[in-house]
């Protein structure tokens, strides 16, 4: 499954921007036309006293959104916590977890953001161009933009929009009826209509989609279970 080597991961915050800024450039936004049949999510877990990231890649298949595939990794963090360079220490683990599927997801979902980020180039983003695939953002909070007030019912859903620019960047979406909404953009191939419905779609029963619900449990599982050679595949709740 090939990911395209763009740039190095280990650099310093200030050259993270420049490439931030320079693949913000590549970023495709468009209406998807190609037939979804698996739906990805991508997170990772952190174990800062071992200085490890736990990176989750499962895939679902997108009619009833049973999982059919999923893989995992351990890798070492190299770049600090730094509000809007997410990218620089989580994708790393969230792309050789990727690597390791053998059911390749048409479309991923990415805990994180898509193009609500002050430089147009949030974690979906940046994997999207990687691995130049649709790749939709959906975040528990801003870092750039307003949003609109949305009603309480599962499936509502409101603008979000830069103050600076007046571009509408995204969108809360209320998953779940009378519960947080969750901030949606699209990462890359994708447009904002795009991201809505599927973020929607793959609302089972929670509020985080899921895909990112069960690559979310995946990771943690994966942190539990590290034993200091890898990680085992003891994962039986996910009745793969």
């Amino acid at each position: 499954m090939g990911i395209r080597p763009i740039h190095r991961w280990q650099v310093r915050p200030c050259t993270a921007m420049r490439i931030q800024a320079r693949l913000a450039r590549l970023v495709c936004i468009r209406p998807m036309t190609c037939q979804i049949q698996f739906v990805g999510g991508l997170d990772c877990s952190f174990d800062q006293g071992l200085g490890l990231a736990f990176g989750a890649a499962v895939v679902v298949d997108a009619n009833d959104l049973r999982p059919v595939d999923y893989a995992i990794s351990a890798s070492r963090i190299h770049f600090p916590y730094v509000p809007g360079l997410l990218s620089f220490r989580e994708a790393p683990a969230m792309l050789k977890a990727f690597k390791g599927l053998k059911t390749v997801p048409d479309l991923i979902l990415v805990d994180g953001q898509g193009i609500a980020h002050p430089r147009r180039l949030g974690i979906a983003s940046h994997i999207g161009i990687l691995l130049d695939r649709p790749t939709i953002g959906c975040a528990k909070g801003l870092l750039i933009g307003s949003p609109s007030l949305i009603g309480q019912q599962k499936g509502d859903h409101g603008p979000i929009v830069d103050l600076d620019t007046g571009q509408v960047i995204g969108a809360g979406v209320r998953t779940r009826a009378h519960v947080r909404p969750l901030y949606v953009s699209p990462g890359h191939l994708c447009d904002l209509q795009d991201a809505i419905h599927w973020t929607i779609r793959c609302a089972g029963l929670y509020r985080i989609p899921e895909p990112l619900r069960l690559a979310h449990q995946v990771a943690g599982k994966a942190k539990r279970s590290y034993s200091g050679i890898g990680v085992r595949q003891v994962l039986p709740s996910l009745q793969i």
